[in-house]
């Protein structure tokens, strides 16, 4: 049987294929029966899989990221489609073609590291640029700030999702920066290439997506506010010190671009480039969310998509 990519998949298939086990969860429903909740995932995207009457031996049996033979069926639930398995079996990487899951494209990510060198490398504030290229100079850090996702699921949930959206960010800087003469624009675009840079070691991505360790226990903002420490650090060692007050500004933008509290910014965004920078990163990531929906929609409606509980409203898809 020849494979279906997530992306073609509708309702109603019988299935028989290798899928990516990108994330797994084992639950137990009111009745006290125990399934398994998955995220099954190619290179096309990602679909949830429910596995019923499961038990810790079947959990065990594969791991996250370990490639899995599923035999199933498809179905709609609350306008979502998702994989309803009836048997699991643990693949060897040898059994599958690595192409229909590699989700990370090499050459979009090369042209926008590309875009964002030239970005850094243009800018007049010198400790900025400096600061910058410190970090670009970093191979390592850039290698896996390349390959990095924005996020487990909604928006940038992708390899080399992070750095588009990074790029896409410091691009929104850039137009919406001059005109507000009081904004300091490359402060602005510096905050937008910060303010997830600790992404890379709060989430893995080699083969899932998934918070680890550090960053369950830490997380992207606080670790991100450590790594600027120790590029500047870096910087000043080498007779190239950054003045306090551009540390305190650059700080506060990566420590408050979540905009609340509640939403896990230490401090509300005070400064003009930190509220744009807030406010921007939302309108970024929500479109690219939204789209998701769009794309990722089966409704039979030409015009509308299902309703989906995440975003509490169906979108107009003309």
């Amino acid at each position: 049987m020849n494979r279906i990519a997530i992306s073609e998949l509708t309702d109603g298939l019988h299935l028989e294929q290798a899928f990516r086990a990108a994330d797994k969860q084992l639950r137990v429903n009111r009745q006290g029966g125990k399934y398994i909740l998955m995220r099954l995932a190619d290179r096309s995207g990602v679909i949830a899989g429910m596995l019923w009457n499961a038990d810790e031996h079947i959990f065990e049996c594969f791991d996250r990221g370990d490639y899995i033979f599923c035999r199933g069926r498809t179905q709609i639930h609350n306008g979502a489609l998702q994989v309803i398995v009836s048997n699991i079996e643990r693949m060897d990487p040898s059994e599958v073609d690595a192409a229909d899951f590699e989700r990370y494209d090499r050459a979009e990510s090369d042209r926008l590291l590309e875009h964002l060198q030239k970005t850094i490398g243009g800018f007049k504030n010198v400790s900025l640029r400096q600061l910058g290229e410190a970090y670009l100079a970093d191979a390592e850090l850039m290698r896996r700030f390349q390959k990095s996702a924005a996020a487990v699921t909604n928006h940038h949930a992708y390899p080399g999702g992070l750095i588009r959206h990074t790029v896409d960010l410091m691009d929104l800087a850039a137009l919406i920066g001059p005109r507000y003469p009081e904004i300091d624009t490359e402060l602005l675009m510096m905050g937008a290439f910060l303010h997830d840079s600790g992404k890379i070691e709060e989430l893995a991505g080699d083969g899932e997506i998934a918070y680890t360790d550090r960053g369950q226990l830490v997380g992207h903002i606080v670790i991100g506010v450590q790594m600027l420490g120790e590029k500047i650090a870096m910087l000043a060692s080498q007779g190239h010190p950054v003045p306090e007050e551009l540390r305190y500004q650059l700080e506060h933008l990566i420590v408050s671009h979540h905009g609340q509290l509640e939403f896990g910014s230490p401090k509300v965004p005070v400064t003009l480039e930190a509220v744009a920078l807030h406010h921007l990163d939302n309108l970024d990531a929500k479109l690219a969310s939204y789209v998701s929906v769009m794309e990722s929609d089966v409704s039979v409606d030409g015009n509308w998509t299902n309703y989906s509980p995440s975003i509490g409203r169906k979108l107009w898809k003309k």
